[in-house]
């Protein structure tokens, strides 16, 4: 198998046998808006519509607790997470928690006739 980490929602993976459990894993980010993106997403709220500014912020804390997670099982022996999800937090004003957790496992590909 390439070193390429296999992400799933389900507790399984099609077209591959789980041979081990190693626990959760998790990425863990928190991001805070700067005055400049605070102020022109805010003035985006008033005309409605997509919020590119947020948009944008939050897809890169997404990303950045994604990779943690990637990371995390790796270190471990990971070659597969299970289960995979995202939380976010409000720490304080402006200052949010994004989480991304799953359970890591050891895959092999099933062989077919």
């Amino acid at each position: 198998m390439n070193d390429q980490t296999l992400i799933t929602t389900s507790t399984n993976l099609e077209g591959y046998r789980i041979i081990k459990q190693l626990g959760l894993v998790r990425g863990i980010t928190v991001r805070s808006r700067n005055i400049f993106g605070s102020f022109a997403g805010s003035l985006m709220t008033i005309f409605g519509g997509r919020n590119v500014i947020y948009t944008e912020l939050c897809e890169k804390a997404r990303e950045e607790a994604l990779l943690l997670m990637i990371d995390h099982a790796r270190m471990i022996g990971a070659n597969a997470i299970i289960s995979m999800r995202y939380d976010a937090n409000d720490v304080m004003t402006g200052l949010t928690e994004v989480l991304a957790y799953g359970t890591a496992v050891v895959v092999e590909k099933i062989e077919t006739a």
